[in-house]
């Protein structure tokens, strides 16, 4: 059995028997989640598993995965969340609240896992970005694999990034360290796709994982944005939103009377895949998952990173390079700004039309794990790194 740790269509894992995996997730945010759903999707008919997780992830995989249906156990653990000051996000907060969590739960929690883990009888783990699987897992001798966004501030080459960019990807990389390492095998997903640093040749570069539902989908232009906030999404920014002139579809932020065209929805899987696919462009999160669901699309895209929020700058830098969308700093978005955006969309096309339809990772990371199990049990084949497209080429 398989164990997935957690933070396409049809892919099958090889004629080997059902194993037992178990999986953790970060909790925070929707990509962990989105991308984690994903892979359980190709992994259930064949595997039992365990899934591990908190938070929003909790509540998004618990619906999707309900108990009693298949064989597919989600459970909650303690998990990490940003910390938030004045509706920004607060940096410093967030990494004594991780210290904090270190210092205080990841130890009896990895104690916890493991005499679940032995009662689970598991066979493999896979992790998106979650601390206390990998521990357990280490020590069981129970073979890991890392399947994350994260690890490209440890594996990819920066250098094409602004230095500011550059030095904060060097600090958050010693995160990636504290969380994970021992992985049996590593895969980055991600829309971007620079070279690997010397030392990190043995990581699986793969794109985005989508969902059936994207991957089957035909897009179309109905008239309308999606967009897609986090809970701290200034005042100021669905102002610009509500007076761009284009009907505009909120998701994140909850239920709500609507302002002008604009209208609030609570998450609802079918209904924002649905959207997606059938929107005019896309004025979000720049988060990896969604950008690259956007990407597979064809549609273009105008990302709002939070300006404390380095990662998601380091998302947008890698977006504009595409030529398939631009940034705005989410405090400083106006209704000018985004109405340039959507007065300009064709000039995303050329570059749209090269990646579109092929951003899926799922068939490599499915690879990697019957891989990993042919080597738990005698046999499997050899996985090598997708060839996916590069986003504009």
């Amino acid at each position: 059995m398989v164990v997935l740790s957690v933070g396409g269509v049809g892919y099958a894992c090889g004629s080997l028997s059902m194993a037992k995996i178990a999986i953790s997730l970060c909790g925070e945010g929707r990509g962990h989640a989105t991308r984690i759903g994903t892979l359980v999707e190709q992994l259930e008919d064949d595997h039992e598993i365990l899934i591990y997780t908190s938070g929003d992830a909790l509540a998004f995989l618990g619906r999707r995965f309900p108990a009693g249906k298949g064989g597919v156990e989600v459970r909650e653990i303690p998990g990490l969340l940003f910390q938030y000051t004045g509706g920004r996000l607060d940096v410093m907060k967030s990494i004594a609240a991780g210290l904090d969590f270190q210092a205080r739960s990841l130890g009896p929690l990895v104690d916890r896992l493991m005499a679940e883990l032995d009662a689970f009888g598991a066979d493999l783990a896979v992790t998106d970005f979650e601390p206390s699987l990998p521990r357990a897992c280490a020590r069981q001798q129970i073979p890991l694999v890392s399947v994350d966004h994260q690890h490209f501030l440890l594996a990819y080459d920066l250098g094409t990034l602004p230095w500011s960019l550059q030095w904060q990807a060097w600090l958050m990389s010693q995160a990636v360290w504290m969380y994970l390492s021992g992985a049996a095998d590593t895969v980055v997903s991600a829309f971007f796709r620079p070279p690997l640093r010397r030392g990190w040749e043995h990581v699986v570069q793969v794109g985005p994982l989508l969902r059936r539902e994207i991957v089957r989908a035909k897009p179309a232009d109905g008239g309308f944005v999606v967009s897609y906030l986090r809970r701290h999404t200034p005042f100021s920014a669905l102002a610009a939103l509500a007076d761009c002139g284009v009907p505009v579809r909120v998701y994140g932020l909850g239920g709500r009377d609507p302002v002008g065209g604009m209208t609030f929805h609570d998450i609802d899987e079918t209904r924002f895949v649905d959207d997606l696919v059938h929107c005019r462009a896309l004025i979000a999160a720049a988060g990896n998952q969604l950008i690259g669901e956007a990407l597979h699309l064809g549609k273009p895209m105008l990302v709002l990173p939070e300006s404390s929020h380095a990662e998601q700058l380091m998302n947008s830098h890698f977006l504009e390079a595409t030529g398939c969308g631009e940034y705005c700093p989410l405090e400083e978005v106006t209704a000018e700004r985004v109405e340039l955006f959507l007065a300009r969309l064709d000039r995303f096309q050329p570059a749209l039309a090269g990646v579109v339809g092929r951003m899926d990772g799922t068939p490599a990371v499915v690879d990697v794990i019957a891989r990993r199990l042919g080597h738990r049990h005698g046999g499997g084949s050899q996985a090598a790194n997708s060839a996916w497209p590069e986003p504009g080429g």
